[in-house]
This record gives C-alpha cells, sequence and structure tokens, in this order.
C-alpha cells in the first residue's frame, strides 16, 4: 500500500528541532507531570505503578472520565488510543471502503484528506469562507458546497470544529445543516473536536455527540489539554463501531501506555478538567493581544479573523510568492517554522502558534518581519 506523504507533518519533524524559533506548533506551553498531579496525587503514587500492559481500550477509570464530557455517552461509548492522530486513522480505516469517498472540511489538518484518498476511492472539499455576519467577518461554513461535496458514494463526513486552523466555531444553525447533510446520505459524521476547551471567550464548543445516531467522535489530550507528551487520543461512538475499530487496534499499537493512560485519568476528573482548559484559556487570552498588534503592525499585507479557540492565528498575506517558498525562505534565512497555507488546502495564507511564550513567540516573529520587507 502507498500513501501520499503527509506534508505538513513531514515538514514539522524535519525542522521542528532544527529551528531558533518554533512557531509551527498549535497547541499551548505543555504542562509538566508535578502541575497535573498537584493536589491530587503523590509522586509516589507513579513511581510505583507497574509498567505492564494496561486495558486494550483504555482504564475504566479515563474511559468514564472521556465519557463525561459528552453528554448521555457512557464508558461503552470509549476508547483510547495513542494519540489523536491514530484515533483519526483508525477511524477512517474502519469506516472507508474502497468504493466509498470522504467529504472533507477545508481548510483542516490534512491527515483525513490523506486517508480519504488511500482507503477510500478520495476525498472530496467543502469549504470555510470568509463571509460578513452581525457586522463582522467570520469563516462560514459553506453550506452550498457541503450540499455538492456530500453524494450517495460518501461513507464519511468529516468536520474539525472549533477549526484548524482558522480557530472559527461552527453556528448551531451549520452544525445542523452538517448533520442534516450527513442523515440524508446516511453517511458517517466524523467530528473532530481536539480544540473542544480551548475557547478563548470561555465558552465550551458544543459537542456533535448525540445529534444523530451515526456521529463518531476524535479528540485528545493534545490540544486545549496542553498534555501532548501523554500522546493520549480517543474516539466517542456508538459500541458496535468501538468494536470495529478495536479490531483494527490490534493491528497497530495495541493499547495505550500505562503511564499516559493513568495520567490522562487525572487530567479527565472533571474538577481538574476544568482547571486546565481554564489554564489554557488564559494562555490564550494573554498572548494574543501580543500576536495581533505584530499583525496591526504589518496591515498593508497581512489581514486576519481572530480565531474563537485553539492557539493559532491563520493570517492571510498579499504579498507576490507562494506560501511554500514564502515559508521555506522564512526558515532557511532567518530560523522561524511557520506553516504554510497550501499545507491546509489554501494558498496565501499562513498559520502562526501562539500558545508558547510570548516574548519567544515575538522574538520569532521578528525575524518573520524581515521575510515579509523583503518580498513587500
Amino acid at each position: 500500500m502507498r500513501i501520499e506523504t503527509f506534508r505538513m507533518e513531514r515538514m514539522q519533524s524535519t525542522y521542528e528541532h532544527e529551528v531558533e524559533y518554533n512557531l509551527s506548533e498549535s497547541g499551548v506551553e505543555p504542562m509538566t507531570v508535578a502541575e497535573l498531579i498537584e493536589g491530587v496525587a503523590e509522586a509516589q503514587w507513579l513511581l510505583e505503578r507497574p509498567l505492564g500492559y494496561p486495558e486494550a481500550m483504555g482504564s475504566a477509570s479515563l474511559r468514564e472520565r472521556v465519557a463525561a464530557w459528552y453528554p448521555e455517552a457512557e464508558p461503552y461509548n470509549v476508547t483510547v488510543m495513542n494519540g489523536g492522530a491514530e484515533v483519526n486513522f483508525i477511524t477512517l480505516w474502519t469506516l472507508l471502503e474502497p468504493d466509498t469517498r470522504l467529504a472533507f472540511m477545508i481548510p483542516n489538518y490534512m491527515q483525513g484528506w490523506g486517508l480519504g484518498r488511500q482507503f477510500g476511492s478520495g476525498s472530496d472539499p467543502f469549504r470555510l469562507k470568509l463571509a460578513e455576519r452581525d457586522g463582522r467577518t467570520r469563516w462560514a461554513l459553506d453550506i452550498d458546497e457541503l450540499e455538492r461535496a456530500v453524494s450517495r458514494d460518501t461513507r464519511v463526513v468529516w468536520v474539525t470544529n472549533p477549526n484548524n486552523p482558522t480557530g472559527a466555531v461552527l453556528t448551531e444553525e451549520e452544525m445542523d445543516a452538517v448533520v442534516r447533510v450527513a442523515r440524508r446520505s446516511r453517511a458517517w459524521l466524523v467530528a473532530d473536536e481536539i480544540y473542544r476547551g480551548a475557547e478563548i471567550s470561555g465558552r465550551t464548543t458544543s459537542t456533535f455527540w448525540g445529534r444523530y445516531d451515526r456521529v463518531i467522535i476524535t479528540s485528545g489530550l493534545s490540544k486545549a489539554f496542553g498534555l501532548p507528551g501523554l500522546r493520549i487520543g480517543w474516539a466517542v461512538a456508538p459500541p458496535n463501531v468501538i468494536e470495529r475499530m478495536w479490531i483494527h487496534h490490534d493491528y497497530t499499537t495495541l493499547t495505550p501506555g500505562m503511564l499516559s493512560d493513568r495520567l490522562a485519568a487525572v487530567a479527565m476528573e472533571p474538577v481538574q478538567r476544568e482547571a486546565i482548559v481554564e489554564r489554557t484559556r488564559g494562555i490564550l487570552r494573554r498572548n494574543l493581544p501580543r500576536v495581533e498588534e505584530w499583525i496591526r503592525e504589518h496591515d498593508d499585507i497581512l489581514t486576519y479573523v481572530p480565531p474563537e479557540a485553539g492557539a493559532i492565528a491563520y493570517v492571510k498575506y498579499d504579498l507576490p510568492v507562494r506560501s511554500g517558498p514564502l515559508i521555506d525562505s522564512i526558515r532557511e534565512e532567518h530560523s522561524v517554522l511557520i506553516v504554510p497555507g497550501d499545507q491546509f488546502g489554501m494558498g496565501k495564507f499562513f498559520r502562526i502558534g501562539y500558545g508558547s511564550d510570548p516574548d519567544y513567540t515575538l522574538k520569532g516573529l521578528a525575524r518573520v518581519s524581515e521575510a515579509l520587507r523583503r518580498f513587500a
């Protein structure tokens, strides 16, 4: 089986440890183990943990706590894997057949796009577009294009909400439209909700869970929770799909890691969970204004719509250069890594991660300024 290179992940894994300023990340400054267990567990509890295999689908306590974040979900609706990437992979491996298609939201983290072209017969885009609503510009779902993208051959409709890279959150009306179109063709609706909990306003994004009998949620601890190193992801799905996913999981990593599972259960305890997402939201509220000030300094060439969630700013530029060569130049000449828009399915944009120390971010952006002046 041959599969196309996942360009964004290959770029990050190749260069993120080589540059002086890595602004390509989409999460917040990671928590330490000490921060995570402070007040809820002793270090000795962790040190005495036997390093055997945990339960294949995740421990009962972890699955119970994950389920509690989704209305009327039960532990049997949850399976735990090694990161959101494995969950996404196994979800599409389980659902797609060679004669079926994936309808896929653009712009997006393009893992699903590539998998739809590998496990199915292809991927069909539907887009978020810039539109005016209530006197402000927002990223809005193109419902007409969604209608066209979903056909009788569509097995899966894929959305990411909150969205990566725009930070946009679908309205209730847009969520209803996605469900309506998926239901019409009896397609599975897969909602990647890994940024749920990272809302700047503090209002947790509505989940797609429970809106339709063929909904699957994919998520994990890497973005809203600031715990990417635990490599914990999960799916919330009907029990018969969980069983089918387990069959596929047996051919990949078998189980999550023991320490990751137990620490994830600490993170997903309801009181601790809310404290962690409030930490994330505080970082976003403190850091975003400083990045916005930098964007305004370049308002002759840069425009953007403020994100509603996630430590990411998706910036449009007006320069005579494609995003790939622009970002290559910034990396090679200024040792700063940001993500080009063409790796999200769009052209003259780039994504800045602003979840790290703001002084570090601004030093990197000062170098980006030098690169932009060269092309202006």
